[in-house]
């Protein structure tokens, strides 16, 4: 499936290594204006370069999750330059190491929570009326096979994927008579840095690559797309 993503503007956080990389690549690709969010602005001025190389465009955000105060900042800087969003992908997050709820230090626990729930909460309440004030705002909010099932170690990472799945869907029930669609997507083992740190002795020639999973993303960001408060897995989607 093709996708004609030109005059869309589309935030990707996390968007420095992995799969959110592969995302922005894709989406610059069809079109699309990114607003690209990390860590490293190192390694962000080097997914510009590929962007502009792929005939795209981007500006880079230097962000880190834990600056709430900064999230709604970058929306009043997206309202003032191109007044709207019609795309967001929550892609960043942290793992931390893995190890049983009652061994957890404080710090991990919290540190965990702020990055894939709480400043996932802040990001929609700063860029909700962006994407509501396009005319077919989509967003994409990045799961882990980890919220579901029973996941002994995988406790607060786990945790606050099931909570950023219900996180989506409570804010789908509340838009859902507007023209944003708001859905899950689960991208399934890829081979990432921070799969590699989950599962070090597993062979990464075995996984899909960041790229493969791209697609499906897309799909999810395309105005064409009608589905709402939806989970999706990847691998399903793309028959991987």
């Amino acid at each position: 499936m093709t996708h004609d993503f030109q005059n869309r503007i589309i935030l990707i956080t996390g968007a420095s290594r992995g799969i959110g990389r592969a995302v922005a690549l894709a989406a610059a690709k069809a079109g699309a204006d990114l607003i690209i969010t990390g860590r490293t602005i190192g390694a962000l001025e080097e997914l510009d370069d590929e962007i502009k190389l792929a005939g795209g465009k981007a500006t880079i955000v230097e962000l880190d999750m834990h600056d709430y105060a900064a999230i709604p900042r970058l929306a009043a800087a997206i309202n003032g330059r191109w007044g709207k969003l019609d795309g967001f992908v929550a892609n960043a997050a942290t793992l931390n190491p893995l190890t049983p709820l009652s061994h957890l230090d404080d710090s991990i626990w919290n540190d965990t929570i702020a990055v894939n729930l709480t400043a996932q909460w802040h990001l929609i309440k700063a860029m909700e009326p962006l994407l509501l004030a396009a005319s077919a705002g989509r967003a994409v909010l990045v799961s882990s096979g980890a919220a579901e099932g029973i996941r002994p170690f995988w406790g607060p990472y786990a945790i606050s994927k099931a909570g950023l799945e219900a996180m989506a869907r409570v804010w789908a029930g509340e838009t859902e008579k507007t023209n944003l669609r708001i859905n899950i997507l689960n991208p399934g083992g890829t081979a990432t840095g921070m799969r590699a740190l989950a599962f070090p002795g597993e062979n990464p020639d075995t996984l899909p690559q960041p790229a493969d999973v791209a697609p499906a993303f897309l799909t999810l960001l395309d105005p064409a797309c009608i589905d709402h408060g939806q989970r999706f897995d990847a691998r399903d989607m793309l028959n991987l």
